[in-house]
């Protein structure tokens, strides 16, 4: 069996590997035919890799790439046949214009959700074809005729062997980028949202803004792969750019595995070779000639969904063993830390918290404060309106009424990601992480804010100082909990009960002076609690403070300092758990009145 340290080498070499395959592939004994079909491949594999970016990691679904392809390619035949310009200022023209486009689709589709963005990609390529095809100056329907050839350095590349090396080489460069970017802060921040805004903005990620960058990366790569195809086809039309191609990209994508870098070649070039088979075979086999392979390829789309929802590339990554992690990060310098509160200061202070959903009144007027180095309990009877108090506090939802104040300062009205940047992190009732990650990815993210370096930085390798200290830290505070020796498993193949310690270790990631748990205990069995309060305690030895919602009694009432009681959105009483014990209107509201 492989030992961990020769898989990580097979895995390093392989990527080098095949690049040096592509690249000198024109100067073996291949067929033009092949080294056509080779150019295909890798041009669709640029607009495969940015919807493999788009949408198997950051979940935003697209149908417009072709047009992006179609600024780019535009772009290069304009300059280049109506202005004699530079094939290197057209590229940089239609990257630019490229982003333009992105920069205001995303603006006005992805602050929403749902549909939108998707609709809007598919206006976006209808809009971008129809003027291509109606334009005088872009040449109509017949499009721009005579391109010359890509020169570089005076040598003319011609649009077979020459070009050939050329499309890898973006190809090739723009999958190694692609990789960096997701093996780093921001890459973590983009995969988290595929699993919702809630937990992202928790952390402190501007949701939006991630979604932007992946939005804009994805179309730089399509424009990018149009200003290659123009100087390959030598010969631009609106038909390779209309909103059927854009869903064949797509279809790569998917077809290769959308979530997966290498799914967007394996797709493209699956996609490619079989099409043009097809096109051979069926006219043979149905008697008459016609678009039939697009009919395989719906049908091959409803089995891959059916059987392999992850592409044709699981069945590959399945076959490789997974390595984990090299743990370089030993010795790094710790992330700096917040100033924390001195013992008994005043943390945490809800003064009359309202909610209100139309006519229905969830939170009427709670009012309760926290101390530095307390653990505070926050419960009631299903429907009392304790987890809406508690994204009130952590800015989930909007207050209708009321402030919250946080070592002085009035955080009302601020996102949660505000929050999370003075000092507050918080756990889920139900586990939101992600589950292809690893547990020590998923307990790093918790340190985004921690962090500074950005798209650029990550993918030009220059981010690996900063990421060795997150890293390092994220160890640390899963050894915290007792959990350092599963740092290299995927969060996804945990218990319950190990999820919501991972969880507790993200949110200490983030160095909190206030940590608030919603529901911890909720499915965990008797050992897996004992374990989780002995954490707790722990947790309050080291000075933390900690805001709890629980429905286990037993559980509460051997951990807090105090209780907040609540029922029927309004607070019930405020005590010590032994008179929280005692009342006899909490008894009568959730513990059961006695006999």
């Amino acid at each position: 069996m492989a030992t961990n340290t020769e898989m990580n080498a097979a895995r390093r070499f392989a990527f080098p590997a095949f690049a040096v395959l592509m690249l000198v592939l024109p100067a073996l004994p291949v067929p033009d035919f092949w080294i056509t079909q080779s150019n295909y491949i890798g041009l669709y594999s640029l607009v495969a890799l940015g919807l493999v970016l788009l949408t198997g990691v950051a979940g935003l679904t697209s149908f417009g790439q072709a047009a992006f392809v179609g600024v780019g390619a535009y772009s290069a035949a304009f300059l280049a046949v109506k202005m004699a310009a530079s094939p290197w200022l057209a590229l940089l023209v239609g990257v630019a214009l490229a982003i333009g486009a992105a920069l205001l689709l995303g603006a006005i589709t992805l602050r929403m959700s749902g549909h939108y963005l998707p609709l809007a990609t598919i206006a976006w390529g209808l809009a971008l074809n129809y003027t291509m095809a109606n334009m005088e100056w872009l040449g109509k329907y017949d499009g721009i005729l005579g391109i010359p050839t890509l020169k570089v350095f005076g040598m003319d590349l011609g649009t077979g062997r020459g070009l050939h090396v050329l499309i890898w080489l973006f190809a090739l460069l723009a999958a190694a980028a692609s990789m960096h970017l997701l093996d780093s802060r921001p890459g973590r921040a983009i995969r988290s949202l595929k699993n919702g805004a809630t937990m992202a903005e928790a952390m402190g990620i501007s949701t939006f803004r991630a979604k932007l960058t992946v939005f804009v990366i994805a179309a730089t790569f399509a424009a990018v792969s149009g200003w290659l195809f123009a100087f390959f086809q030598r010969t631009v039309n609106p038909s390779p750019f209309s909103i059927g191609k854009g869903i064949e990209y797509l279809f790569m994508a998917v077809l290769g595995g959308v979530g997966h870098v290498w799914g967007a070649f394996l797709g493209a070039g699956v996609v490619k070779i079989v099409e043009d088979q097809l096109q051979v075979l069926l006219p043979k086999l149905i008697g008459t000639s016609g678009n039939f392979e697009t009919i395989v390829f719906g049908i091959v789309l409803v089995v891959v969904l059916k059987y392999a929802p992850d592409g044709l590339w699981t069945f590959v990554a399945n076959r490789l063993p997974r390595a984990d992690r090299v743990r370089d990060w030993e010795g790094a310098p710790p992330l700096a830390a917040r100033e924390k509160p001195q013992h008994g200061e005043l943390l945490l202070d809800v003064d009359k918290v309202r909610k209100e959903f139309g006519g229905l009144v969830a939170v009427n007027d709670v009012s309760f404060n926290l101390r530095a180095g307390e653990i505070v309990g926050l419960i009631g009877p299903n429907g009392a309106g304790k987890s809406t108090t508690f994204n009130l506090v952590t800015g989930v939802l909007s207050l209708t009424a009321g402030h919250v104040r946080y070592r002085g300062d009035d955080i009302t009205g601020l996102p949660s990601r505000k929050i999370a940047g003075r000092g507050i992190s918080r756990t889920f009732q139900h586990v939101k992480m992600i589950p292809e990650m690893t547990v020590l990815e998923n307990v790093a993210l918790g340190g985004y804010l921690r962090g500074e370096c950005g798209v650029v930085r990550a993918v030009l390798r220059l981010d690996r100082d900063e990421e060795r200290r997150l890293f390092a830290e994220a160890e640390r505070q899963l050894a915290r909990i007792g959990m350092a020796d599963r740092m290299h498993e995927l969060a996804g193949n945990l218990a319950l009960g190990p999820q919501r310690l991972m969880e507790i270790a993200r949110a200490l990631c983030s160095d909190p002076a206030l940590l608030l748990l919603d529901e911890p205990a909720a499915g965990l069995r008797h050992k897996e609690k004992q374990a989780l309060g002995d954490v707790l305690r722990q947790l309050k030895g080291e000075g933390m403070s900690l805001l709890l919602v629980e429905h286990d009694m037993d559980f509460v009432m051997g951990l807090t300092d105090r209780i907040v009681v609540m029922e029927f959105g309004i607070k019930l009483m405020e005590g010590t758990p032994a008179a929280v014990q005692a009342s006899p209107e909490v008894r009568a509201a959730y513990l059961g009145t006695e006999h």
